[in-house]
């Protein structure tokens, strides 16, 4: 059977260090600071001696209790005598995901097919299905996990077109042929209640998708039962066959691909996984909070008090306790004995001095190794400008170098993935929806991530044109890099009949002037 057999340990023990470093890495992507703090193992009793990371917490049982080195900002426990936490976040996480996302899909690729039909179809369904959109969350995603899933599927009571979806890695287990994905099986938790817990797999190979119930508990996938037994999963039990699955309309391969983030993966040898843009700069992005958690301290200590004796303050009556009334303009003399330096002023005023400028540049510098680590130029971030001077592209592709040259290196990964969705969602389009269109593999053009200077491209074309160094067919497709053949062909036509350029041919001509022979 090619859904997994009942009662064995979920999520399974081959991909426990895939797992842990999702949850590592979805943490920082949330930016919940309760997430944040579980991941590192704030509250638990600190040791010395042991993996500063706390991966080796679970495995010392010493003295009955769990032990960790509370070496992380994220891992030190709220201090005793204090209400609750005064840790700061910095969504730098999400920022580097969302950057990422939009240097690939923010102006979207041209997907093409041969086939004019094919086309047309491939237009309609991209633009109903709302496709780029989903591209632009795959990206994101990928960029945080390392990886995403791209999976075609539809829903003939919702609508009349296939529909991609983008699936996290952490509720995926994949097999890898050659570097290439040869099966996958997701996974979602439908149900829970009484630590009973409801999951519903679905597995994708070559030409088919099987789908599966199970009841277990937390730690165990449970035993397998009908499709039916559950309303999630009740939709899917009208169209399995005995065996479990139903034919995915695409023969050529499965309607899943998995897009890797960037590759080789440097903790997992070997892998074909990709890694996240946040591996290896956890500890900066832990030192950035706590810097800022820090300047927030300083905000909070700097506060202006006021210290006064104990004889200053005013009984408010018995239980009452004392006040003390800054407002208040006389006072009646104390019987009391001077200071001993000889003032008769007992208000003492207490404001430390707020440390801006040293907090502002360790940011600034945690910020700079953050985004170089991650692969991204601080300028694709906002920071670092032109000093209010418009810039022109050239300008702006040299400031952004490395992370136009990281764009680059993801595009590698996602220009196959398209390419085959085009072909997968044709193939699904006529098998379920019966279309008479042929799928074929979609050709990706990629824009060039940077809007160029409208006055200085219109300089490059008047000098072309004037120095009769460039066709008009070349200036367009120069001014429309994204037209195809037959919108830069229309648009010629128009520039010829602006400018009077259209005269006949005198091939075609009925009425042609033939000298005599005697040359009148």
């Amino acid at each position: 059977m090619p859904l997994p057999e009942s009662d064995q340990e979920w999520p399974p023990p081959a991909i426990r260090e895939e797992m842990r470093l999702y949850t590592q890495h979805g943490a920082w992507y949330a930016g919940d600071p309760d997430r944040l703090a579980q991941v590192y193992g704030a509250g638990v009793r600190p040791a010395i001696g042991l993996d500063p990371k706390g991966y080796d917490r679970p495995l010392m049982r010493a003295g009955g209790w769990a032990t960790r080195v509370a070496r992380w900002f994220w891992g030190t426990p709220i201090p005793p005598g204090q209400s609750r936490s005064t840790k700061l976040h910095i969504p730098i996480a999400a920022d580097i995901a969302s950057t990422s996302a939009d240097l690939l899909f923010s102006e979207p690729p041209t997907l093409k097919v041969p086939g004019k039909k094919g086309q047309t179809r491939l237009d309609s369904v991209l633009h109903e299905a709302g496709v780029y959109g989903t591209l632009l969350e795959a990206a994101e995603l990928g960029a945080a996990y390392g990886g995403v899933y791209l999976r075609v599927g539809w829903d003939t009571t919702m609508c009349d077109y296939p529909v991609v979806d983008a699936l996290p890695p952490d509720a995926a287990i994949p097999e890898f042929h050659s570097g290439r994905l040869a099966a996958v099986t997701f996974w979602r938790v439908v149900h829970e209640e009484d630590r009973v817990v409801w999951r519903h797999l679905e597995r994708h190979e070559r030409g088919r998708v099987y789908h599966g119930l199970y009841q277990g508990d937390e730690d165990t996938l449970g035993q397998q039962v009908p499709l039916e037994e559950h309303p999630a999963t009740a939709g899917f039990a009208a169209i399995v066959d005995a065996d479990g699955g139903f034919d995915s309309g695409y023969d050529r391969g499965l309607l899943v691909h998995y897009i890797p983030n960037m590759r080789p993966h440097r903790t997992l040898r070997g892998t074909a996984l990709g890694r996240s843009d946040f591996a290896g700069v956890e500890p900066l992005m832990d030192a950035l909070d706590e810097t800022w958690t820090s300047w927030m301290r300083d905000l909070r200590l700097g506060k202006a008090r006021i210290i006064v004796p104990d004889v200053y303050l005013s009984n408010a009556g018995r239980g009452q306790g004392s006040m003390w009334d800054p407002d208040k303009e006389i006072y009646s003399g104390l019987g009391m004995l001077p200071p001993a330096d000889g003032g008769n002023n007992m208000i003492t005023l207490s404001q430390f001095s707020i440390r801006v400028a040293e907090h502002a540049d360790t940011s600034k510098m945690l910020l700079a190794q953050i985004l170089r680590g991650a692969g991204y130029n601080v300028q694709s971030f906002g920071e670092g400008g032109n000093d209010g001077q418009a810039a022109t592209a050239t300008e702006i592709h040299m400031k952004r170098h490395r992370s136009y040259s990281t764009r680059g290196r993801k595009i590698g990964y996602w220009t196959p993935g398209l390419s085959w969705m085009a072909e997968a969602m044709l193939s699904v389009d006529h098998a379920v929806f019966g279309t008479k269109v042929t799928a074929e593999r979609g050709v990706v053009a990629w824009p060039d991530g940077v809007m160029p200077d409208p006055e200085a491209l219109g300089r490059t074309l008047d000098m072309l044109n004037r120095a009769q160094s460039a066709s008009l067919d070349t200036r367009v497709r120069m001014l429309h890099p994204d037209w195809d053949d037959n919108q830069v062909t229309a648009e010629k036509e128009r520039l010829r009949d602006e400018l009077g350029l259209n005269v006949p041919d005198p091939a075609t001509m009925t009425d042609q002037f033939v000298p005599s022979a005697s040359g009148d």
